[in-house]
């Protein structure tokens, strides 16, 4: 390995091993509660160095995140000729369902269900969270207005998509968060994938009676 590439690999150990320090210690004590120089001392580097890794408090956290930031909009840009955007969305999250990921919601790793309740728990952490799904809701409808009659109906259409993928995912932390397993749910939760799913390409219908 090259010198440039040792130097590399030296700073995403310390990158991944400072955020593991910091988020050890948010699960124990809480977010609030532990400061960067807590975190910086027992990293065993200096403060100045821990910001020039993470900007933030919050992105000792979040980085996490950044393995899905864009994601919408590379699924609908990278389907299979023939298929359509929602049809590429469903078979993403359905897939994801299969591979735990948590991004889904369907995860009942305990160290997993324990980051989820630390990030939605914390106001600053689920604000940033919220930031990023914005994000994600501006470039899924950057890459559906080609499919669109016009920007507002692709800004509607992402919106509405990564609605029901939020729902969905949240209703199965919640069923995990109850004590259910992810085996077990996972059934129920590709059922109801399939059901919102459709409900995006026929329409939402609801009845006045009952």
């Amino acid at each position: 390995m090259s010198e440039k590439g040792l130097r590399e690999l030296k700073k995403q150990r310390t990158f991944d091993a400072v955020s593991e320090t910091a988020i050890r210690m948010f699960l124990k004590d809480g977010f609030d509660r532990v400061s960067v120089n807590d975190i910086a001392a027992a990293a065993e580097i200096s403060k100045p160095t821990l910001f020039r890794y993470f900007p933030s408090k919050e992105d000792l956290v979040l980085h996490r995140f950044a393995d899905h930031a864009g994601e919408p909009a590379r699924v609908v840009t990278a389907r299979a000729d023939g298929q359509s955007a929602v049809d590429a969305l469903h078979l993403r999250f359905v897939d994801g369902l299969a591979a735990r990921d948590p991004v889904t919601g369907l995860n009942d790793v305990p160290e997993v269900l324990a980051f989820h309740d630390l990030v939605f728990s914390t106001p600053s952490l689920a604000t940033r969270v919220h930031d990023y799904q914005f994000r994600d809701e501006e470039g899924l409808a950057e890459a559906l207005v080609p499919l669109a009659p016009d920007r507002l109906t692709a800004r509607l259409a992402a919106a509405q998509i990564l609605a029901v993928q939020r729902v969905l995912a949240r209703d199965n932390w919640r069923r995990l968060t109850t004590g259910e397993s992810a085996a077990s749910h996972h059934p129920a939760a590709v059922a109801a994938a399939d059901s919102a799913f459709e409900q995006l390409r026929t329409g939402l219908r609801l009845s006045r009676e009952g």
